[in-house]
């Protein structure tokens, strides 16, 4: 079992003690989903996985809370945002710009990419090193204007 999973397991635990529905119904999401992609494509998820798990649900936490605050549903909103930070405490610390930025140029630097043509290449090396630290559609965005430089 991964070392998150495990963490996962033992929050969950502390949490159904401590009696927190909240904090215990966002952990059992988590862990139903990585149960879902278990069963699913019958594999044991790794910590890569998780991350990449807790990246998506942390996604889709962000895009509902902006579209609830939007409709005026602050209700909702607030729920998410919960959910939101239950969910932001089992992924690493986030990346400054500045660590974005230089993992960026050394990705660049590494693969000699010059054009979008080397876009993937690029995210493909810095995809694991930023999964779960920064939002990856924000270094996606940053790419390109430096390869469009």
């Amino acid at each position: 079992m991964s070392e998150l999973k495990q963490r996962l397991t033992s929050e969950m635990k502390d949490a159904m003690r401590a009696k927190d529905k909240d904090r215990l119904g966002t952990i059992r999401l988590i862990l139903a989903e990585l149960k879902r992609i278990e069963v699913d494509e019958r594999i044991d998820v790794d910590d890569a996985r998780v991350l990449s798990v807790l990246d998506k649900m942390s996604k889709q936490r962000r895009d509902s809370i902006a579209q609830f605050e939007a409709a005026g549903r602050e209700d909702l909103a607030a729920s998410e945002t919960f959910e939101l930070g239950v969910i932001s405490t089992f992924l690493p610390a986030a990346m400054s710009d500045e660590e974005i930025d230089q993992l960026i140029a050394d990705a660049i630097a590494q693969t000699g990419a010059s054009s979008m043509a080397d876009m993937g290449k690029v995210m493909n090396l810095i995809k694991p090193k930023a999964q779960g630290r920064a939002d990856m559609g924000e270094i996606s965005k940053r790419i390109k204007a430096t390869l469009n430089a």
